[in-house]
């Protein structure tokens, strides 16, 4: 079976299968965008942002094609394919809208005597590791604001992703970027070493695992490229108090089984207090229990979609199981289905022992895993006990409380009465094993840029 192909997780069933690329093919693209790049830092800002403005109108132009695509190829409803649609969309759209003012030279005050002037000026190609949880999303969130700055992109998509690359290499240059400026890539490992270490690549964005991103940043490192690692995260939720317990399960529910569970912020641990703990877990075994299989082209209430990969849904049953075993309780849900599909039933997991391997593992699948608390601090105890830092959340009723326990979490990402607030003007990325680096809002653009001194003598 090729390596690079569609095959829908409901079923197992391969649609569509792609040549990798021959070593020979991926010079031909190294040149490619090296040319491309020299053309497009010759445009101006201007022309540039309205080019990636162009993509996202084309986004949703063919919004239902787009959409369709991904939910075949990784298992997302039809739904929420085009919810991430529209998002990736609105993020092309924020860049080609405010890019060009985030990159605006502006002066310093300057002890010698002359001007002292700061740019932000592209560096040459990228190379994108994207996963497939979000096919289009993640794509753009790398994608807009390099583009808008000058830079241009080889896009190395996970290997079920092939025909959403190609399909986002098809928009990008019917917006008007130039041919090779973005590259769907089908490559190895070793190709995408042979990728960094040449001289015509200027950086490197992983979004994937801490195991990924330790391979990839040291690859970077040895080179002397800049990268940007966004490694996932076992996100805390903590909910002090609610006068509305079973409004906040159920928001806590919905979000963690949001995408299959396979989101890299998802609230994976509900620390929860000890006065509303029994009444929290009630409701969340109440919303797991009775849940069915479903098609995720055309998903009814009730039902679930699948999980990425067969391999996947394996892992997380795999996961559950050592969990149980060390002493956790699965409360509901944690049925992984007979194969060749990808189903894995939403589950309640409850009592995991802090000093047993599984607490230290993230889960990337539906499983809400509970946590009880009886103390504020031994709810901040708990949320930064981990090695990751990428977001967290803290509710109450008192706001001010919630913000004092908030304003004290190890993470990229502080909320206070919101799970995830997430929009293109919201930067985004972690810290600790998380990675390092930020995409989106007003800060992404410069990840990649050429911070410039430009000095003019008196």
């Amino acid at each position: 079976m090729s390596k690079y192909r569609v095959q829908n997780p409901a079923t197992g069933e391969v649609t569509e299968s792609f040549e990798s690329a021959t070593d020979a093919q991926v010079e031909e693209a190294l040149a490619a965008a090296d040319a491309a790049y020299r053309e497009w830092r010759e445009q101006g800002v201007q022309h540039r942002a309205g080019v990636v403005r162009r993509i996202g109108e084309l986004f949703t132009e063919r919004r239902d094609e787009l959409a369709r695509a991904i939910s075949i190829e990784m298992g997302k409803s039809i739904e929420a394919a085009l919810e991430e649609v529209d998002f990736a969309a609105s993020i092309f759209d924020y860049y080609g809208v405010y890019g060009p003012g985030f990159i605006t030279d502006y002066e310093i005050p300057s002890s010698v005597p002359g001007r002292a002037v700061m740019e932000q000026l592209p560096l040459g190609v990228l190379l994108g590791v994207m996963p497939w949880n979000f096919p289009y999303y993640q794509v753009a969130r790398f994608a807009g604001p390099n583009l808008v700055l000058g830079n241009t992109i080889l896009l190395k998509h996970a290997d079920i992703c092939a025909r959403s690359n190609l399909l986002m290499q098809e928009i990008m240059e019917q917006a008007g970027v130039p041919v090779g400026g973005y590259q769907a890539m089908f490559v190895s490992h070793d190709q995408i070493s042979t990728i960094i270490a040449d001289a015509r690549v200027q950086g490197v964005s992983l979004t994937g695992s801490e195991a990924a991103g330790a391979i990839i940043g040291a690859q970077a490192g040895a080179n002397l490229k800049k990268c940007v690692l966004e490694l996932g995260g076992i996100d805390p939720m903590v909910v002090l108090d609610s006068d509305d317990v079973p409004g906040i399960a159920r928001a806590a529910w919905e979000n963690r089984i949001y995408n299959g569970g396979q989101v890299c912020n998802s609230n994976k641990r509900l620390i929860v207090m000890d006065d509303i703990y029994d009444e929290f877990v009630a409701e969340l075994v109440k919303l797991a229990e009775g849940l069915e299989p479903g098609d995720q082209l055309d998903l009814r209430d009730g039902e679930f979609t699948p999980l990425s990969t067969r391999a996947a849904a394996e892992t997380v049953d795999a996961q559950v199981k050592r969990a149980v075993s060390e002493g956790g309780r699965l409360l509901a849900g944690g049925v992984l289905s007979d194969g060749p599909g990808a189903y894995y039933s939403p589950a309640v997991l409850v009592d995991v022992p802090r000093d047993s391997a599984s607490y230290r593992e993230e889960i990337f699948g539906p499983v809400a895993l509970v946590y009880r608390v009886h103390s504020d601090e031994e709810a901040l105890e708990l949320a930064n006990d981990c090695a990751l830092g990428l977001g967290g959340s803290v509710f109450s009723t008192d706001q001010a409380r919630a913000a004092r326990v908030a304003s004290r979490l190890e993470v990229g990402m502080a909320h206070v009465n919101i799970i995830a607030a997430e929009g293109a003007d919201i930067p985004f990325g972690g810290v600790k094993r998380s990675g390092f680096g930020r995409e989106m809002g007003p800060v992404g653009i410069g990840e990649f840029a050429n911070k410039r001194l430009y000095f003019i003598a008196e």
